[in-house]
């Protein structure tokens, strides 16, 4: 167990610490629309693609509005942690690199994404995307994995008291085709010890791993540490290695703490327990090469 101490959340702790659903690898390559909201165009892409989910990534091009919120100390007791005010930058931003996660919720398309920008004065930040009122200021360009056999459904956990995603096998039914692995983490477990075992029980021995989530703290490899209790986080690199001792998760993450201070590197094995949620897709090695086919 991680030596950071828990997080408290507001409802009783779900025996079951994550959910994890199969499905096919589907190569996405799309471009989002100039004036077209991040949601709406991210949902359209995958849905045409005949995905049930997806998990793909930015980068490069401007948003023009744009808006993003910080992690936050809850007000209240209803969360453990919650939300900046909304930040909106004048003149928009230009995305460095997004990974959003693209599921349903409530009948209709959601969009969680995590990412980095810079502002029209070139000033960096990483936040949590609001691809609602985030719209695309030029024709951008989206690579990713769709997932067919699997969805991310949004729905409320009485846990952490929020909306979140969790995956689950989708309508159309568990494919036969099990190249790719929806995991959705529940709190306060070391990220990189539960990717482990979940792998291990699944008999995945190598893959690549990506995804966003929340830590509760930081510990990298560098020696660097983000002593935040909530943050949001993207995976950079990810990785489950065969090594002498058995298979091993190396996570390189950017992650930004609660003061808007941004943090990169590869994480300690033991030593990060997640915030609230963690949303990943796990890659078998010949998913990986038809990602990365032109």
């Amino acid at each position: 167990m991680s030596a950071r101490p828990p997080i408290v959340h507001p409802g009783p702790a779900a025996r079951e610490r994550h959910a994890l659903a199969w499905a096919a690898a589907v190569p996405l390559d799309f471009t989002l629309a100039r004036g077209e909201a991040a949601e709406t165009g991210l949902a359209r892409a995958v849905a045409a693609a005949g995905c049930d989910s997806a998990c793909v990534e930015i980068s490069g091009g401007r948003f023009d509005p744009f808006g993003y919120v910080l992690p936050a100390a809850s007000p209240d007791g209803d969360h453990a942690a919650w939300y900046s005010a909304t930040v909106a930058p004048e003149g928009g931003v230009t995305i460095d690199r997004a990974t959003a996660v693209v599921g349903r919720r409530d009948g209709a398309g959601f969009v969680h994404c995590h990412g980095l920008w810079r502002d029209a004065a070139g000033r960096p930040a990483l936040g949590h995307m609001l691809p609602p009122e985030s719209f695309a200021a030029e024709d951008v360009h989206v690579r990713g994995v769709g997932l067919s056999g699997a969805l991310f459904e949004s729905r409320h956990d009485p846990e952490t008291n929020f909306k979140l995603f969790a995956a689950e096998t989708a309508l159309s039914g568990e494919t036969r085709d099990r190249s790719a692995l929806a995991v959705t983490l529940r709190p306060n477990q070391d990220i990189s010890w539960a990717m482990e075992a979940i792998c291990r029980d699944a008999g995945i021995g190598r893959a690549s791993i990506l995804g966003i989530g929340s830590l509760n703290g930081a510990r990298f490899e560098s020696g660097l540490e983000m002593e935040s209790y909530a943050s949001e986080f993207l995976i950079t690199g990810g990785r489950l290695e065969e090594t002498p001792d058995g298979a091993r998760v190396r996570l390189d993450i950017a992650v930004v703490d609660m003061d808007g201070a941004i943090f990169h590197g590869r994480l300690v094995r033991g030593q990060n327990p997640v915030c609230v949620t963690a949303e990943l897709v796990v890659l078998s090695e010949l998913a990986v090469a038809l990602s990365h086919a032109d």
